[in-house]
């Protein structure tokens, strides 16, 4: 299975890499448009988003969004240490955020701490989705150990290209599906 991921992994990252910028650009406002307009985002109070990596979908203006509407909005850092993220409120990605681990943009250390329990909508990042909720993220498994965490009744969302939607994900039997995938040109609501 490890190999299938890694394989997976590697052919998604080259496709996204390739990804002309005009196609990312009207792609990424499309996810943040349809993000942005979910009830389930409407209604969470503190969110778990991301801040772009590499080649990915353009997260900051979902951030700016839910900051503007007035929600309290977390972003992962990385704890080397634990091997877990730690959840940093922020309220101005320009001036909390800078490059972190492994090139990595996160939250500054001034950035107020905040409880897993808080959190009540989760942006989760991946580089390969299937329509069945399963990802294969980076391979470092912190979003795993964090989606473990969780409360049962937390929203777990991720946004992709569509490029990023394959077949079929492997995956073990202690990896948590996401509930609803959205895309440049659809929404998917996956039964838990």
């Amino acid at each position: 299975m490890r190999e299938a991921k890694r394989s997976i992994r590697a052919r998604v990252l080259r496709v996204l890499d390739a990804m002309p910028a005009d196609l990312r650009a009207s792609a990424s406002g499309a996810i943040v448009a349809a993000l942005a307009a979910r009830d389930d985002f409407a209604s969470a109070t503190t969110l778990l988003l991301t801040l772009p990596f590499g080649s990915e979908w353009d997260t900051r203006p979902l951030i700016e969004a839910a900051l503007e509407r007035g929600k309290r909005v977390a972003l992962p850092r990385v704890n080397a240490g634990s091997r877990m993220l730690d959840l940093c409120a922020v309220t101005d990605v320009a001036s909390d955020a800078a490059n972190g681990f492994r090139g990595i943009p996160e939250p500054g250390m001034h950035c107020e701490l905040l409880p897993v329990g808080a959190i009540d909508w989760v942006l989760v990042p991946g580089v390969a989705f299937d329509v069945e909720g399963r990802r294969i993220g980076y391979g470092g498994g912190y979003y795993d150990r964090l989606l473990a965490l969780l409360s049962s009744n937390v929203r777990r969302v991720a946004g992709a290209f569509e490029v990023q939607v394959v077949d079929r994900v492997p995956a073990a039997e202690h990896d948590l599906a996401i509930e609803a995938l959205v895309t440049e040109s659809r929404s998917l609501t996956i039964p838990r």
